[in-house]
């Protein structure tokens, strides 16, 4: 059966990012605007329960777990890339750059760290177990980053003026590895790394959101103008023209259609193909990339969607609500921001290829 919870304590101030962990479908991380980062097991109880509080110097903008479900990394207007120990609470910095840090992810198979920051930089982060090995290197970004994405063997940067990055992670590691100077000097290299291919969005404006397919196959792309794209990397003619776009995220007022940013895409563990996305519209929409088909819209929340995350399992989807600063309200009043946690019924998330 399918179900749906509201997880207590949620943050004071606007949500800016969920994450299930790797390995535990109860275990989320919230990033929030209040400084802190929340870590709750979303399974205790009747609205699960807050394990840890870990508060930052600024706004938490992203974050995400590391090689196991007790290390987690956030990023933020601090400038700052910290490493937080959940089972200690212990804040450690990894990095600084030079503005507010937009984004971060971790690639396990290649024990990279990347954040992204609005100084037009990528900081790469080489780890073992969990610890920072070299001091990190940075590679110039042509223009500010709004939202990167992994899969196993690629990283993908979406950037303003409709720019995409896409860099080959083997590639990324061996060339970290090789100009990286030791963690003790504290000095940082500069990389000229070229990316593996340069894209244009193929939607006509500024990039929201970029969520990489867990096939490594491509990725999806999500713009402020109620709009997402599907696209692959293979460069041939043939998948080149499998690449489309489609209209979501609108709602008809009085005859006349309202377009909302499209904020979040998460794609389905399991289903290959099956996508979420969630809207300034307050609407969260499963989608079959394959058949390009909707599979079901859920009925709206309070607010706008910020953050989605599915389960590792794929039976759970996290969903983060603030208000929207669609309506031009930038105030956030107690009691406005909420989790919930959506059950999905075996097969709900199926796309209509799925067998």
């Amino acid at each position: 059966m399918s179900g749906q919870i509201e997880l207590a304590d949620a943050p004071s101030d606007a949500i800016s990012a969920v994450r299930f962990a790797p390995q535990s479908p109860n275990r989320l991380l919230v990033a929030s605007w209040d400084r802190n980062v929340y870590l709750y097991d979303t399974q205790a109880g009747e609205h699960g329960r807050l394990l840890r509080k870990v508060e930052h110097r600024a706004p938490v903008l992203d974050l995400c777990f590391g090689h196991d479900d007790n290390t987690a990394f956030t990023a933020g207007l601090d400038w700052d890339v910290n490493k937080i120990d959940l089972e200690t609470g212990e804040k450690s910095l990894i990095s600084s750059h030079e503005a507010g840090v937009k984004s971060i992810v971790y690639s396990d198979k290649h024990h990279l760290l990347v954040s992204a920051s609005w100084d037009s930089t990528l900081h790469v982060h080489i780890l073992k177990n969990g610890n920072l090995d070299h001091a990190p290197s940075t590679i110039p970004l042509p223009s500010k980053p709004f939202s990167i994405s992994l899969t196993p063997t690629k990283l993908v940067v979406a950037m303003a003026s409709r720019q995409i990055f896409i860099y080959d992670l083997a590639a990324l590691s061996m060339l970290t590895s090789q100009s990286a100077p030791s963690a003790e000097t504290g000095n940082r290299s500069i990389l000229d790394i070229q990316p593996w291919q340069q894209r244009e969005s193929s939607l006509k404006f500024m990039t929201r959101a970029v969520c990489c397919m867990p096939n490594d196959q491509g990725y999806a792309l999500s713009s402020i103008e109620g709009r997402v794209g599907v696209e692959w990397f293979d460069p041939s003619t043939e998948s080149q023209s499998r690449k489309y776009a489609f209209k979501c995220h609108r709602q008809a007022d009085e005859g006349v259609d309202v377009v909302y940013p499209v904020n979040a895409l998460a794609f389905h563990p399991l289903h290959q193909g099956t996508f979420v996305s969630g809207g300034g519209d307050g609407f969260v929409v499963l989608w079959d990339g394959v058949t390009k088909r909707r599979i079901r819209q859920y009925q709206a929340y309070p607010s706008s969607v910020s953050s989605v995350s599915w389960s590792s399992d794929g039976r759970y989807l996290a969903i983060g609500i603030s208000p929207g600063f669609e309506d031009g309200n930038e105030v956030v009043h107690e009691g406005q921001v909420k989790l919930f946690i959506r059950e999905l019924a075996d097969g709900e998330a199926k796309g209509k290829s799925a067998k």
